[in-house]
């Protein structure tokens, strides 16, 4: 398969009139220097989506354009700024049907949907480049006059500015360009592409996960949950085209959807369909083990090096090697399966159960109740359930028992950070207490795996005397910030079972 070009836009758009005279730009004191005008291009672009338009409604765009310079199939895909987006780019091939390289990109967008040809635009371009006073390149400016047709029948026409940042440009340095269009008629049109303003209303619907409500303490505790599990769904729905474009930390945060999301389904589950949230944690747990895989092998190996980072002698460039080879054979496998399960009917039917689960999910008639009634027990019983396995700790005991102590101060904080955005500072309070504790509990976790994956390698076939004497030292330095650890989590531990921080819990309290 060819790899994608990625290119980032940055380009803001204007609507104008049909007669609309551009300005001169040139020459007005404002930073811009000469225009220069380029042939008129002619361009058609067949956009694609599915019959209920999930691409457009999660502001991503897949096109076949031919006609110009950049003759091809891009995708065009969302940024946290609006003006940016992050175009993916494959040249044009024989066959019209979008290339599996960018479809597979937005498959946990279509969900396996077909993807149609849901329009075509044919646009009479007159492109300018435009220089500062300066003589460097800064932004491309276009005059579109676009005609659409869906169906192969001509349905609108309309015009439009385009103004695209050159190469090391920013938004900012585009806006004397836009002051000067704006004086002379034009108004900014926000950041629609061309597609959906083609295709009118349905492409401007809230994706299939609309944007959680707030909800109050008085209303039922079912509209809180599904407000929580509505969050959580688009997390992970977001997270999944991060995972499949490779960026950093994309897996980490889909595993953090998928866990936070089985723990609300597990602490609440008095208020919920047994069988319902009981299949659903099932299948998260089998997607998190999938992705397990690749975030656990990274986050161990950047601590092994960092350990052998802070030795410096042969044997630790010795053992360095031993850790590169050893975990980076296992990295293709790990990815690989993740590949394979996010392009897996499994996964498929999974997105679309958490897509009906924040449309109507299930409920038990304990959950008609107010929220301030029946939620807060149950984050009492969590509480509980915690407090039980820390009483049972020891400095010197198994690291299972502190691993397991993790699991539940993990659903514990979970549990409190749901409640806040139904109770507010108190739940907030707690839920920053228990991190204290999960971030420590995890950094021993972190730390005793380290230790033993270090004893390991070192007694692995074929590692030499120098390696396995560092990775030995390794091992115990790991050993020794177990200890730690734990020495300062019984320091902690009291400050965050102080009683003030859950009085809120108490039955009648009001938020």
């Amino acid at each position: 398969m060819t790899e994608p070009r990625v290119h980032r836009e940055i380009e803001r758009k204007l609507d104008v009139p049909a007669r609309f005279r551009l300005p001169s730009l040139s020459g007005a004191g404002n930073g811009i220097g000469e225009v220069h005008r380029q042939p008129t291009l002619r361009l058609t672009a067949a956009y694609y989506d599915t019959a209920d338009l999930r691409l457009a409604r999660h502001r991503i765009t897949l096109r076949r354009r031919t006609g110009g310079g950049d003759d091809g199939w891009h995708l065009k895909l969302p940024h946290a700024d609006e003006a940016t987006r992050d175009e993916v780019q494959l040249p044009l091939r024989t066959r019209d049907a979008p290339p599996v390289e960018l479809t597979t990109l937005v498959l946990g967008i279509t969900r396996g949907a077909p993807l149609l040809a849901v329009a075509t635009l044919r646009t009479e371009r007159r492109p300018s480049l435009v220089f500062d006073e300066h003589g460097r390149a800064l932004a491309e400016l276009t005059d579109d006059r676009v005609s659409v047709s869906i169906d192969g029948t001509a349905k609108s026409h309309f015009r439009e500015l385009e103004v695209e940042a050159a190469d090391g440009r920013t938004a900012d340095d585009l806006q004397p360009v836009i002051a000067a269009l704006v004086a002379a008629g034009a108004v900014e049109s926000g950041f629609a592409s061309k597609a959906v303003r083609a295709l009118g209303p349905r492409a401007v619907e809230p994706p299939d996960v609309a944007a959680a409500r707030s909800v109050h303490p008085r209303e039922p505790a079912a509209d809180a949950l599904q407000a929580l599990i509505t969050r959580h769904v688009s997390s992970f729905i977001a997270s999944d085209l991060g995972v499949r474009r490779g960026l950093p930390d994309a897996v980490h945060q889909m595993r953090v959807s998928a866990r936070r999301l089985r723990s609300a389904l597990k602490v609440f589950a008095p208020l919920m369909s047994a069988e319902w949230a009981d299949a659903l944690r099932e299948e998260l747990a089998w997607v998190a083990g999938e992705l397990g895989a690749s975030r656990d092998r990274e986050v161990l190996e950047t601590r092994l090096l960092a350990g052998l980072a802070t030795m410096d002698d042969k044997s630790a460039r010795s053992a360095e090697a031993v850790v590169r080879r050893e975990l980076g054979a296992h990295e293709q496998q790990a990815t690989s399966q993740v590949d394979t399960a996010m392009c897996s009917a499994r996964y498929l039917a999974l997105l679309d159960a958490l897509v009906e689960a924040a449309r109507t999910p299930q409920f038990s008639p304990a959950a008609a109740a107010p929220a301030a009634e029946a939620l807060p027990p149950l984050m009492r019983a969590t509480w509980k359930r915690l407090a039980r396995e820390v009483r049972a700790l020891h400095k010197h005991g198994h690291d299972d028992a502190w691993h397991s102590a993790r699991i539940r101060a993990k659903h514990a904080r979970y549990a409190a950070d749901a409640l806040a955005p139904v109770f507010g500072k108190p739940a907030r309070k707690l839920a920053g207490q228990l991190a204290r504790v999960t971030e420590l509990l995890g950094t021993h976790q972190d730390a005793a795996i380290a230790a033993d994956t270090a004893r390991t390698l070192a007694a692995a076939k074929g590692v030499g005397g120098r390696a396995g004497y560092a990775l030995g030292q390794l091992h115990d330095a790991q050993r020794a910030e177990v200890q730690r650890v734990r020495g300062q989590f019984v320091k902690v531990w009291p400050k965050v079972a102080n009683p003030r921080w859950r009085r809120w819990l108490r039955a009648g309290a009001t938020p």
